[in-house]
Parts: C-alpha cells; sequence; structure tokens
C-alpha cells in the first residue's frame, strides 16, 4: 500500500468519526505530505470542503511551481469543484483510491493533460459502500443529487 494513498484513507476514516463523509485528500511535493484534509461539510456547514479542497486549504498559499510538481492524492474520484481546483493550479497527477462508488472528473483531468492513476483499492471501495448504504441521503446531499 502506498503511504500516501494510506495517509488519504486515515483522514476520510477521520471524516466519518466525526459524524462526516468518509473521503480524505493528501498533497505530496517532494515526497512530503504539505496539505491533508477530509470531508467537512457536515461538521463546519460548509458547501465546498470536500477532501481535496480541505487538503489544498491546508497546505496554505503555495507558490505555482510547488502545485506544478505536486501529486493529489484522493481515496475517492474528484467531483467537478474539485477537478477545476487541481486545474487552477496545475496539480499534474491524480492518485485516486476508487472510483467504482463514483467517477469523477477524470476524463477531464485527462484531457488537460493530468496524470491520472486509479488504484482500485479495497479499503477505498469498502468504506464509500458501507457509508453509501448506512447514509443515502448524505451521500446524495454530498454529490449534489
Amino acid at each position: 500500500m502506498d503511504k500516501h494513498l494510506q495517509a488519504a484513507i486515515e483522514e476520510a476514516k477521520k471524516g466519518l468519526q466525526e459524524g462526516g463523509i468518509p473521503i480524505g485528500a493528501v498533497l505530496v511535493h517532494d515526497d512530503k505530505i504539505i496539505g491533508r484534509g477530509h470531508n467537512r461539510r457536515v461538521q463546519k456547514g460548509s458547501a465546498i470542503l470536500h477532501g481535496e479542497m480541505d487538503a489544498l486549504e491546508n497546505a496554505g498559499r503555495q507558490a505555482a511551481a510547488i502545485y506544478q510538481k505536486s501529486i493529489l492524492y484522493t481515496t475517492l474520484s474528484p467531483c467537478p469543484m474539485c477537478t477545476g481546483a487541481i486545474l487552477l493550479y496545475g496539480i499534474p497527477k491524480v492518485i485516486i483510491g476508487e472510483n467504482t462508488s463514483f467517477k469523477g472528473e477524470e476524463s477531464l483531468l485527462s484531457d488537460h493533460g493530468v496524470e491520472v492513476i486509479i488504484m482500485d483499492d479495497k479499503q477505498c471501495i469498502d468504506l464509500m459502500a458501507k457509508f453509501m448504504e448506512d447514509q443515502p441521503a448524505l451521500w446524495n446531499e454530498d454529490i449534489g443529487k
């Protein structure tokens, strides 16, 4: 298991323990995590704090060159909002834990030159499947349904 994907999974588990949605992400530069986060829409009453957005927020302001040499690890395929942030900051590579539960904007990322790797990680799949079964209304809210 990749240590950075495992860190994103730990973030997802934190979100679930806090009563939120189990999606986590980490931003990595030079093999070091510079930002970590998890979906905190429920916890913060936020419209935008998806896991990827939280990781970017927690990374703080970075020089363009940092983003352009970073990798974003996320437990679930990025939604249109998070995809936009990835493209805006020029993050060149996204490693996705799984896209079975939700297939986001992977093709848009690829079309813009972002390297997209899908891990099909069982932990990520199982975490989301259980959450979607236990909390379907909350899940649908998170993905805009």
